[in-house]
């Protein structure tokens, strides 16, 4: 049986399609995709991303723990900041992807992993692995928070709204915490679709308050369908889709904000510290292409040039903003520059820069 998300009866009351994603119940659209596209880049929308797995690590040894374990510099991470971070094993090869965040809980520092939906267990496996006599405490908050993402032109806007106060300009991955609807929300900047962009979390008793007073300043509930479109737009790769054991970090999009390269060591360091020597040489490289006619191929679809196989499909949508198919993949070196033609079957497709498209 599926679960559902804390806000599944207003999404049922606002006639919410569903779908299945890791096991969860959540929107698939409330309206027709053109409407919801167009209220995303016209105005700001809202997504129920409650099914997103939420780990907190507390204790003295917390951030030197997943400091150890993880691709970013953690150990100083101020409290209200974040950032991105892959785990890794011995070869630099990606088994896990998170937001991590510094926060105070309790009257105590923790800091906060948001996890893929349906990965979020097999992350924990991975820390209490490493969990010899470290004073550190892991725990499952998924039950406890319901989750948001409110993105836009006009998001700060509509939050500012909310909270009837102005909204200071945080870099991504900063956090502050202010009262929407009467509740305490926790509000982080994280622009997964390429615009101004805030992931909200609320106790989850309570989280109705929070999805209602956006909504009133102007919020429009979108489903995941319209999500995959914006962030496949951005080239956002998802980890379990895009990104898993088969792929080294430095092949995926955007990892060099994921990684520092002025701590000690970790896992994967090694590896990753040759490919930048040798001028971030890697195999592979996570890009976008245009259709140039047809729908978008399945996952796993191979792409070739000249007979000979120069890449693989991760994801695939309809843009309306190049009025054409659009896929992430990993395509090979030598065949990743802007212009390039590269085939699937029958189908032509066309190597765009990075991001494939722009805000």
């Amino acid at each position: 049986m599926s679960l559902r998300t804390p806000l599944y009866s207003i999404a049922q009351a606002l006639k919410a399609r569903f779908t299945n994603e890791a096991g969860w119940e959540i929107p698939a659209s409330f309206s027709i995709a053109t409407k919801e596209y167009h209220a995303a880049r016209t105005g700001c929308v809202i997504f129920d991303q409650s099914h997103h797995g939420k780990i907190e690590v507390a204790g003295e040894d917390a951030p030197s723990f997943l400091h150890n374990l993880s691709t970013n510099d953690i150990e100083n991470l101020p409290l209200g900041g974040g950032c991105e971070a892959y785990f890794c094993d011995h070869r630099a090869k990606v088994l896990n992807h998170a937001l991590i965040y510094h926060v105070m809980n309790s009257g105590r520092h923790a800091l906060h992993l948001d996890v893929t939906p349906g990965y979020k267990e097999k992350l924990l496996q991975h820390l209490d692995k490493y969990h010899i006599a470290e004073k550190i405490e892991l725990g499952d908050r998924t039950s406890q928070y319901a989750q948001f993402h409110l993105t836009g032109p006009t998001a700060k806007v509509v939050l500012e709204r909310s909270i009837n106060n102005p909204v200071p300009n945080l870099s991504e991955f900063m956090h502050m915490e202010r009262e929407i609807g009467g509740v305490m929300t926790q509000i982080r900047r994280h622009d997964p679709c390429g615009m101004n962009g805030y992931d909200l979390l609320c106790p989850i008793e309570i989280c109705d308050r929070v999805f209602t007073s956006l909504m009133q300043a102007g919020a429009i509930p979108c489903g995941n369908e319209t999500f995959e479109v914006l962030r496949i737009e951005n080239a956002t790769p998802i980890y379990g889709i895009d990104i898993g054991e088969d792929r080294f970090v430095m092949e995926v999009a955007r990892a060099l904000r994921a990684v520092s390269y002025n701590k000690g060591c970790y896992i994967g360091q090694e590896p990753i510290v040759m490919s930048r020597d040798r001028a971030g040489f890697v195999n592979r490289t996570f890009l976008g292409l245009k259709v140039l006619q047809g729908d978008p191929p399945p996952s796993g679809s191979k792409l070739t040039r000249d007979g000979q196989e120069v890449g693989v499909i991760t994801s695939g949508t309809f843009s309306p903003r190049l009025n054409a198919g659009l896929v992430l993949g990993y395509i090979r070196r030598g065949h990743q520059d802007a212009g390039t033609i590269l085939h699937c079957g029958e189908q032509t497709f066309e190597v765009l820069p990075f991001p494939p498209v722009a805000v």
